[in-house]
């Protein structure tokens, strides 16, 4: 019974292996250095992790690291010393995506909804922090300007991570208000309307933000990295409005969801 388990459990993360390698393959938006927005391709490993388990979840984010480094080997070959190449494998790849599994803390936890959003959340902080720290050292003089390392860094990584974070959680939130993961096979549930509300709303704001985000990126840029200080010459009429409409617009989407569930319910 238990060899039947483990292999039904090893087949299901292979399987979520496969759906997140052929997700990150479609890019949202792709960096000029490396790095990019896909189509949720982290949710399936995030998955994996909280229906089986802490060693599952990192087997599975160990596994599919292996993929992304063997898609990504030419990146080691910029490396001016082994040691960066070491240090580009270890945190740009094995660490940046295995991070993902422990999402596998909260295995099966009676809070679905909640405990995978902010576990997807702190799994996509964990993997952007190990891109900054790459950012700022091995890429600094490469890819990176050596001059304010740092802050380009997390300004570059913060680019394309916070939408590929807005996305994941979106995406996993979408999935749990759905789906059961917590039972041996997911079966589909009874929707919340006041979560779908919510997320409509959220994910209207968050374009918004996302927008504000790129524009203030755009800003900074200059021929030899970017210059922070550039920053104060920015629209910021223009970053207001965006913000404004983001807020006004998430809160119709918001209260139209309401509405139209409710009509739903009476139908």
């Amino acid at each position: 019974m238990e060899k039947t388990k483990t292999s039904t459990t090893i087949v299901e993360c292979a399987i979520l292996i496969a759906m997140a390698f052929a997700l990150s393959f479609i890019k949202i938006i792709d960096m000029p250095y490396g790095g990019s927005v896909t189509a949720a391709s982290m949710v399936p490993i995030i998955v994996a992790g909280y229906r089986h388990g802490l060693k599952w979840g990192l087997l599975t984010g160990f596994t599919y690291s292996i993929l992304q480094l063997l898609m990504g080997l030419a990146n080691v070959s910029y490396a001016t010393s082994w040691v960066a190449a070491v240090a580009i494998i270890l945190l740009d790849y094995v660490g940046a995506f295995t991070v993902l599994g422990l999402v596998g803390i909260f295995k099966k936890n009676k809070n679905q909804t909640p405990v995978l959003v902010i576990g997807a959340a702190v799994v996509c902080v964990l993997r952007y922090i190990c891109h900054v720290i790459t950012g700022c050292t091995v890429w600094a003089g490469v890819s990176i300007p050596t001059a304010d390392g740092m802050a380009y860094s997390l300004v570059y990584n913060a680019a394309y991570m916070i939408p590929e974070t807005v996305v994941t959680v979106y995406v996993i939130a979408l999935i749990s208000n759905a789906v059961d993961l917590r039972v041996e096979k997911p079966v589909t549930k009874k929707k919340s309307e006041n979560v779908m509300a919510i997320l409509n709303g959220a994910l209207v704001f968050g374009i918004a933000v996302l927008i504000d985000f790129l524009y203030l990126f755009q800003q900074i840029q200059t021929e030899e990295g970017f210059d922070i200080t550039l920053i104060v010459n920015s629209n910021w009429g223009l970053v207001a409005i965006i913000t404004v409409v983001g807020v006004v617009v998430g809160a119709i989407v918001y209260f139209g969801t309401k509405i139209v569930s409710r009509k739903k319910a009476l139908a």
